[in-house]
């Protein structure tokens, strides 16, 4: 799987070091702070993106990009590299600028009460809002405890699937309890081309936090034999001329047992690390920035939180939620961007010649 691809400017060196004037900058290049991109154009606010990554689309793209998403409005289902894809090719009007592989180091407000963003390769902004959308943060997976098997992590340990393909025809391992350990679990064990060998799910206890109709599966599929699943913990392993070759299971029956394998799919879930983000001075609650549900600011005005990273009240972590916050926090970064024009009237994309111009797109005729 290629990452997507996405558009991208040069910076002058002045630029990098004086500062990059602009009417905002969007922590994040997940799919909400994409589409943050897009309902500030809408607005005539020009963006700036900043991401960790080497390329956008977040979560999505580094952890599930070939798996199907089922609840994005209107679309019946996409992959993450999909959604990355048509969220990039709606924001393309608006010409932001990216500025990836880098993370955001300071955050200062300055006398005129823009922002002071500086990221790790030195890039400078001076902007008059701040967006984050960096999702759980600095996201990183929760690794397995073993002395020593960190060596074959990127060539026998994984701890996400980039490339289906790589696993074809392997005889794999996967470890965990949860959606992705299932999902992925099920998706080598079918018929098609990115079927392994075979196929062993390792869980530490006989109950999912997975979806039923998953595990229902997973048992059907262990009743016909075209898989196995072990109770049990990894703790140790074997290698063979500098390959892992097999890996030693403490069975709930006191056993401990030796399993063969060519790969090992670990997935304990993600570790959210907020990183430089908690000594900006925003108001946090469980390492979650916490927003209104009027304009989703933070505590410090100008700086916005949508999507994953931010909390409040009966808040779901859903991409569409993120979407919706998105357009109420462009509406209410638009009023200290332009504070002469008074109140930001709603407008429609389907009738308002004025969007269709900032669209690039023909106004219909309507009879």
């Amino acid at each position: 799987m290629q990452p997507s691809t996405h558009p991208t400017k040069t910076l002058s060196a002045q630029q990098r070091t004086s500062g990059i004037e602009t009417d905002a900058v969007i922590v994040g290049a997940g799919p909400v702070g994409l589409f943050q991109v897009f309902e500030l154009g809408l607005l005539e606010m020009k963006a700036h993106v900043i991401d960790s990554l080497a390329y956008p689309g977040g979560q999505p793209i580094e952890l599930y990009p070939d798996k199907p998403i089922y609840d994005i409005p209107a679309i019946p289902v996409c992959t993450g590299k999909e959604l990355t894809d048509a969220l990039l090719k709606q924001i393309e009007p608006f010409g932001a600028t990216f500025h990836l592989g880098q993370t955001v180091t300071v955050v200062e407000k300055q006398p005129d009460g823009r922002f002071l963003v500086e990221t790790s390769k030195g890039t400078r902004f001076l902007t008059k809002t701040l967006f984050i959308a960096a999702g759980v943060g600095a996201f990183e997976p929760r690794t397995l405890k073993v002395d020593g098997l960190e060596k074959f992590e990127g060539s026998q340990l994984f701890y996400r699937v980039k490339n289906p393909a790589d696993f074809a025809g392997k005889n794999l391992m996967v470890v965990g309890g949860g959606d992705s350990a299932l999902d992925w679990t099920l998706n080598f064990a079918a018929e098609g081309p990115n079927k392994a060998e075979s196929v062993i799910l390792l869980h530490r206890r006989d109950g999912f936090k997975a979806a039923p109709a998953s595990v229902a599966k997973m048992k059907e599929l262990c009743e016909k034999f075209e898989m196995q699943f072990i109770v049990g913990q990894i703790t140790g392993y074997e290698e063979k001329q500098g390959q892992l070759s097999a890996v030693k299971v403490a069975g709930g029956d006191g056993v401990t047992r030796v399993v063969p394998l060519d790969m090992l799919l670990v997935f304990f879930g993600l570790s959210p690390k907020l990183g430089p983000i908690a000594h900006w001075g925003l108001d946090i609650e469980r390492k979650q920035l916490v927003v209104d549900t009027e304009k989703f600011s933070t505590s410090i005005p100008g700086i916005f939180a949508v999507g994953d990273i931010n909390t409040y009240p009966g808040k779901k972590k859903l991409i569409l939620s993120g979407f919706h916050e998105c357009a109420l926090a462009a509406f209410a970064a638009a009023a200290l961007v332009y504070p002469q024009k008074g109140k930001i009237h709603l407008q429609y994309t389907t009738t308002s010649t004025k969007l269709h111009k900032v669209l690039g797109v023909e106004s219909p005729v309507f009879d």
